[in-house]
């Protein structure tokens, strides 16, 4: 599909200082070339060859697709006409151009004149696709000559149109030759149609075809579950889901996109889902030259929507000329299906987990969706998966107690496994469980060792690692770690993920400067307010920190660990009333809860009762409280106890690295 420039036989001038030149396939302003990629030109070469009459989407698409193509055509040819008019400086409330008819097409309403030329002369281009070359003659000689019929139908010897039409046959012969040429060479060096190797790329947000918004987020999911099958290939980089959400409805152009986000290639397209069948349409782009490298329509019934992601995975490794390994190739060809029923649940159980999972009621709900998903299809191995970060989450934020959370969350685990031991995501979550609560620190950097092998570009699993890394004291290797974040990742996670590491490193400068990065991207998190409040406590700012406590209590709903932060700093200040307030409203809450023993503690020893504060350090421990491994090296709220003969005895029993 697509086309590249050929000869022909006319110079178009428009307007006042325009002109458009099919030979050198160029627009140009008093003379000099302006920017315009190959559709859009071509869409302006069929406006304009019939100017004053309305054009319809359906001609512009047989024209420069064919009849037959399974590609969104409508969203391309608004990007086309949209791009037009930027180049034209064109205004479509008040055109001097290009006139949409709302519903019906478009009209190029300027007056035109047109300079013959001699000869034909076909001009050879590089074509980004096998198929541009004699696609793009095609398109552009149809144009010439319906130009030169309409000349020729006036001329009193109809004998000129007959040789015209001889020589049109001609040069499109001539022109296949080459374009066959070119297609040969070009996909022998660079493979189907990237004029450059490609070993990174982002898949923007699939657009929802379905007309009904409730349908999102099978839109966002599905864009979602091919980047993570994407990111199981070794040696291609895959952006993260969470960056490339901030795509979403934009109008920033190709090479724009493909330059901020740092890739060779972005994968474009549509879903649209009825009853029990899915229609997905993706086209593979050469991001920085905003040039068509392939394109294919995949139409299956939704218990096939497992087999279609790994089609469409397999397909870009193929037209970017990736080698698999055999893992890799004989995952993408293994045949799977899944519930419809099941996999919807699992698709909006991802949707509460990957936006909300801070928070008691998302987490609840994405637990319940994964729980429905497994008992409509017990095999479906990421639903077990999805399960287990539920259960785990509910445990590290204290909204379920910790030993049912975790216990629940491992049962999943195995599950998960044993279904399918190819997949990443559980074994990123076994790293955090062996790290936070069994405080194997070998077998933790193996499971997350092992997550990054099995999906090399999956974020999560090197956010995890930077943290853990830090949290050893590693420095150089989790700075490293967090550089290879900042590569996939350019949503707030990776802010948050650079926080953390900085915290467990104590390094409250840096913590400062990647906690204020974190507010802006996610206002609304309250970890990001927590993270800029331990910051500003830790570089002596304790009225700015008391200010971002009081907002990440808030925007929590009253986490104990915020809690125990904002009481911890009120104590410090000498609010000593307010700190024990909060003591009593953690202690005995309003409902029945699980609190934090090591929660307590640090509220105590912020108080000075360090006696009380060994003594809940000491139910913590016999817990094995995930706060206790996540903070005990590194947080000031416990800074009064360190010295303390107990603490370095309860350090030693937890192997607390140095």
């Amino acid at each position: 599909m697509g086309s590249s420039p050929v000869g022909t036989q006319e110079t178009i001038r428009f307007g006042k200082d325009f002109e458009v030149d099919p030979r050198a396939f160029e627009l140009r302003y008093l003379g000099s070339a302006l920017k315009l990629e190959r559709i859009p030109f071509q869409v302006l070469l069929i406006l304009i060859e019939q100017r004053g009459q309305l054009v319809t989407r359906e001609e512009i698409a047989e024209k420069i697709w064919g009849k037959d193509v399974f590609l969104d055509t409508d969203n391309s040819i608004n990007g086309a006409i949209r791009k037009i008019r930027q180049v034209l400086k064109d205004d479509p409330q008040e055109p001097r151009y290009v006139q949409t008819l709302s519903g019906r097409g478009y009209r190029f309403i300027a007056p035109v004149s047109e300079d013959e030329l001699e000869t034909p002369a076909p001009v050879r281009h590089e074509s980004s696709h096998p198929d541009e070359a004699d696609k793009g003659t095609i398109i552009a000689l149809q144009i010439a000559e319906e130009r030169r019929r309409k000349t020729a139908d006036a001329a009193p010897d109809a004998a000129v149109g007959h040789w015209r039409r001889v020589g049109l046959l001609a040069s499109l012969f001539c022109c296949c030759a080459i374009g066959i040429g070119a297609w040969i060479g070009w996909t022998h060096f660079y493979g189907a149609g990237a004029a450059h190797p490609i070993r990174s790329i982002a898949v923007l947000p699939l657009q929802n075809l379905s007309g009904d918004p409730a349908q999102e987020y099978f839109a966002d999911g599905m864009t979602e579950e091919l980047i993570t099958e994407l990111s199981r290939i070794q040696s291609l980089k895959v952006i993260s889901h969470t960056s490339v959400m901030e795509y979403k409805g934009t109008r920033k152009h190709l090479p724009q996109i493909a330059s901020e986000l740092g890739v060779d290639a972005v994968l474009e397209g549509s879903v649209i889902r009825e009853n029990d069948e899915v229609r997905v349409t993706v086209q593979l782009l050469d991001g920085p030259h905003d040039r068509h490298i392939w394109s294919e329509s995949y139409e299956r019934p939704l218990h096939g929507v497992l087999n279609l992601q790994r089609e469409v995975a397999e397909a870009v490794t193929r037209q970017i000329r990736i080698t698999l390994t055999p893992e890799q190739e004989a995952r993408l060809n293994a045949p799977r299906t899944v519930d419809p029923e099941a996999y919807e649940a699992y698709l909006r159980g991802r949707y509460y987990l990957s936006t909300q999972f801070t928070l008691e009621q998302p987490l609840l709900q994405a637990k319940s969706y994964f729980e429905q998903s497994i008992h409509k299809d017990p095999g479906f191995a990421p639903a077990y998966s999805g399960l287990a970060d539920a259960y785990f989450y509910l445990a590290l934020f204290h909204h379920v107690p910790e030993k049912t959370g975790l216990q629940s969350a491992l049962d999943a685990l195995h599950k998960s496994v044993q279904l399918d031991d190819s997949i990443g995501e559980p074994h990123d979550t076994l790293g955090l469980i062996s790290w936070l609560h069994d405080w194997n620190w070998e077998a933790a950097e193996r499971e997350l060792d092992e997550a990054i092998a099995l999906a090399p570009s999956y974020p999560c699993a090197h956010e995890d690692r930077a943290e853990f890394l830090a949290f050893l004291g590693r420095r150089a290797e989790a700075l490293a770690e967090l550089t290879r974040v900042n590569q996939i990742d350019f949503g707030p996670s990776a802010d948050h993920t650079e926080a953390h590491v900085y915290f467990q490193l104590r390094d409250y400068q840096s913590l400062l400067e990647a906690s204020r990065r974190g507010v802006a991207s996610n206002p609304n998190e309250w970890v990001e307010h927590l993270n800029l409040g331990v910051a500003y406590e830790g570089t002596g700012k304790l009225p700015k920190a008391i200010s971002e406590y009081k907002k990440a209590v808030e925007l929590s709903n009253g986490d104990q660990g915020a809690r125990g932060s904002l009481a911890h700093a009120l104590a410090a200040t000498g609010n000593r009333a307010d700190a024990e307030k909060i003591l009593r409203d953690v202690e005995h809450p309003s409902k029945d809860s699980y609190v934090s023993p090591y929660i307590l503690a640090t509220i105590y020893a912020s108080l000075g009762q360090k006696d009380k504060a060994f003594q809940y350090l000491e139910k913590a421990f016999d817990e094995k409280s995930l706060d206790l491994s996540w903070n005990l090296k590194a947080d000031l709220r416990i800074d009064n106890l360190r010295s303390d003969q107990r603490f370095q005895d309860l350090a030693r029993r937890v192997q607390l690295p140095q």
